[in-house]
């Protein structure tokens, strides 16, 4: 018998996304690539291998949960939070609201949004929708796969990097209930923050009940308002973490 109205959503889908653009906003990860300095490289081995005679080519990977562009669930920082299992489905399909700053960045490395780059989107587009995923577009993911020029540190051991406000996240949070945020560096907080191991951005999000996803790519581009976004990863039982697949739809 044929669901009906399954095929009816099926075709009704097909027409929306008829001519849209899909963008991958995922990096795909491999050893050596830059990621967190206190989290050990990946290590990969072919189990079974077709060049070499086998049947079928199988890999074991042996890496970290925040490893390439990731998901951080509530539980990465806050005891007791929403773990990866915990996640609805329903969460992971957004409309997507692009904060651009990447102008600001290029002058200014250690460059944050402000609420004045919030109220400005909000001119141009309208309130920012609830239950919304928020990327911060600094265009810091043009620097992978380079370790250290994504580190960005001077000589004495600093790490100048773009990252989020206390006042933008606060306001996304509390006064628009967004759902999660996303960013192209490698942490929430700012590089001036991380370098004394600072990262009360990183916890205040995600103590929040929300989640995020690090290390985005191709976020240029991208229209600021009317994209959606979709964001997926595996469902590892009580899980604080794991590289993710996303991409936008606009």
């Amino acid at each position: 018998m044929t669901d009906t109205s399954t095929t009816s959503l099926w075709e009704g889908l097909q027409s929306v996304i008829a001519g849209r653009q899909f963008v991958d906003l995922t990096h795909a990860f491999h050893p050596g690539q830059p990621h967190f300095a206190a989290f050990p490289d990946e290590q990969r081995e072919a189990l079974f291998d077709l060049d070499k005679g086998d049947g079928f080519t199988a890999h074991r990977y042996t890496i970290v949960g925040q490893w390439g562009t990731h998901v951080d669930p509530p539980s990465h920082f806050i005891r007791g939070g929403r773990t990866l299992d915990q996640i609805p489905v329903e969460e992971m399909i957004l409309p997507l609201v692009v904060l651009d700053i990447s102008d600001r960045v290029a002058g200014n490395p250690d460059a944050t949004p402000t609420l004045q780059d919030i109220q400005d989107w909000e001119i141009r587009n309208g309130t920012v929708p609830p239950g919304s995923f928020v990327a911060l577009r600094t265009g810091w993911s043009r620097r992978w796969p380079d370790p250290e020029a994504m580190a960005n540190r001077d000589s004495d051991g600093v790490s100048h990097t773009p990252g989020w406000s206390r006042e933008v996240l606060s306001f996304l949070v509390e006064q628009r209930a967004v759902a999660a945020v996303g960013h192209e560096q490698t942490d929430t907080d700012p590089g001036l923050a991380t370098s004394r191991q600072d990262f009360s951005l990183e916890t205040y999000v995600l103590d929040q009940g929300r989640w995020q996803i690090e290390l985005m790519a191709n976020l240029d581009g991208l229209p600021e308002s009317g994209a959606a976004v979709v964001a997926s990863w595996p469902k590892p039982l009580g899980g604080s973490g794991f590289p993710a697949r996303v991409f936008a739809i606009c």
